[in-house]
């Protein structure tokens, strides 16, 4: 701990503290605790409950809002709660980085913006813009209803998105993201003191959540068509091995999407519900195999998938894809197939369970590589350099350097 972190407040800016990108708040708010920092998480809240549940530590200021142009009037409520030495806003959306912006014009605090996802991507990239005519302009404006009053409208990320060198510093979750915003490289981790699989009992915590007699894949997160669990359902199909289930755990239902796996592929699914942050290592310990089976999407090559970490620090066999910084995260400690190859999975899935010795014993590899490279500990290390420069910059009237450096 460096006595500076120790002295400052923190703001931590979340977009949405119903979802999207809440956990990497929680992460990036937990690596500066370790480091001393007296840390809020402040944001808006578009949905009744939290989600996730924040761990019982953290001080969390949740205005509730609306997902409309009257977000404008929830930032006089906003506002004023972000006190923090430190601005440090999560997403470059309007309701984070926006928000972040507008408090600097006032405050003078310098900003950091944290980017674990090309939020463009999932409207098409670089090659869709909103270019609408006259008429539905005026639709989207000024109806009630418009598209335009939602604050996450694809034109308001763009023009977040050209507002990110504004901020003092930037930090991101993968080379693909570094390649395009620059900034230091700063991955998602996982308290691997939490997450240690000899505080566990499989065998139980299959028990105490209805997983007994089940080899069981474990999905911890939101399905959507890029993380490829159809690839894996299709490989149960082709085994067709009674016993094998594929375990969704939590996760927002942003759409239809996993209401259709499960009409299609229910004999082979279990839905698990949402488990506060705490809770989670116990329910991995059931898992028997983590699947992270991403498609080959820009939405995918931009993404550190935290289940690769829930897996890695639980020493459990991970069965991944060859997409974005996968191969590099796992470094030899996981099973990769190509992406999309149903056929490769089903492979793959059957070797695991023919030794599962061998595969348990490159789980503790991976749980190994974990604590070097993805620990909440070597997260605050990094974040530390980040804190320094951001306040010696700020001191000195310019702007930090942005650190260069991969994936280790």
């Amino acid at each position: 701990m460096s006595q500076l972190a120790s002295a400052l407040t923190v703001s931590v800016i979340a977009p949405d503290l119903a979802g999207g990108g809440t956990t990497r708040v929680y992460l990036v708010a937990n690596a500066l605790q370790q480091l001393g920092c007296d840390v809020t998480v402040i944001g808006c809240q578009f949905a009744e409950q939290l989600y996730p549940v924040p761990p019982a530590n953290l001080k969390v200021c949740a205005v509730p809002a609306s997902r409309s142009l009257r977000y404008m009037a929830n930032l006089t409520q906003l506002l004023p709660k972000i006190t923090g030495d430190v601005i440090y806003a999560i997403k470059p959306r309007p309701t984070s980085l926006g928000t972040a912006l507008l408090k600097q014009m006032t405050s003078r605090r310098p900003v950091i913006v944290d980017i674990d996802d090309w939020e463009m991507s999932w409207f098409g990239g670089d090659t869709q813009r909103y270019r609408p005519g006259p008429k539905q302009l005026a639709r989207d404006l000024l109806k009630p209803n418009g598209a335009l009053h939602n604050p996450e409208h694809p034109l308001y990320l763009e023009w977040m998105e050209n507002l990110v060198s504004q901020a003092d510093a930037v930090t991101v979750t993968t080379q693909f993201l570094k390649q395009r915003f620059g900034g230091y490289y700063l991955p998602n981790s996982k308290d691997t003191d939490i997450f240690n699989p000899a505080d566990y009992d499989p065998i139980a915590s299959r028990q105490k959540y209805g997983l007994t007699g089940y080899r069981v894949l474990m999905f911890p997160g939101t399905a959507r068509p890029h993380k490829g669990l159809e690839d894996v359902l299709i490989a149960l199909d082709q085994l067709n091995q009674p016993d094998l289930r594929l375990v969704i755990v939590g996760g927002r239902k942003p759409d239809s999407y996993e209401a259709d796996l499960f009409e299609r592929w229910g004999q082979w699914l279990i839905k698990l519900p949402r488990f506060p942050i705490d809770q989670m290592a116990e329910v991995v310990s059931a898992a028997h195999v983590i699947v992270v089976p991403q498609r080959d999407r820009a939405t995918a090559k931009a993404q550190f998938p935290l289940k690769l970490t829930d897996g890695m620090a639980m020493a459990k066999p991970i069965l991944s894809t060859r997409v974005g910084d996968i191969p590099e995260i796992l470094g030899g400690t996981g099973y990769l197939v190509e992406a999309e190859s149903p056929d490769q999975i089903a492979t793959q899935l059957s070797l695991i369970f023919q030794d599962l010795d061998a595969a348990n014993h490159r789980g503790q590899r991976a749980r190994a590589r974990c604590i070097e490279h993805y620990s909440t500990r070597t997260m605050a290390t990094r974040l530390q350099t980040v804190i320094a420069e951001v306040s010696a910059g700020r001191t000195q009237g310019r702007s930090p350097q942005r650190a260069e450096g991969g994936i280790s």
